[in-house]
């Protein structure tokens, strides 16, 4: 992983409502953008805009409107790995 994912993956999750959709996602296998929609009162824009910061960091996964944790990136981001990674910096 380069600096500027770390960066990316940091940025979105710095956001409380971005937490807060990863919460959701994670207890899931899957869930459709619809159920995400119904869970939370924001605009679709808003909504949107979230996903879309989780994606570019990829902390989830999209097939169709069915978002899934990335959990192989998230254990990777909280791992030895990543702050041996800080270390060396």
């Amino acid at each position: 992983m380069t600096e500027i994912d770390y960066v990316k993956i940091f940025k979105a999750l710095s956001d409380e409502m971005r937490l807060k959709i990863l919460q959701e996602i994670a207890k899931h296998e899957e869930i459709c953008v619809c159920k995400l929609m119904e869970q939370f009162v924001i605009a679709q824009c808003k909504l949107s805009y979230h996903l879309k910061l989780l994606l570019e960091a990829n902390l989830i996964k999209v097939k169709w409107n069915f978002y899934s944790i990335n959990s192989s990136l998230l254990t990777e981001v909280f791992s030895q790995k990543a702050i041996k990674f800080f270390q060396h910096e």
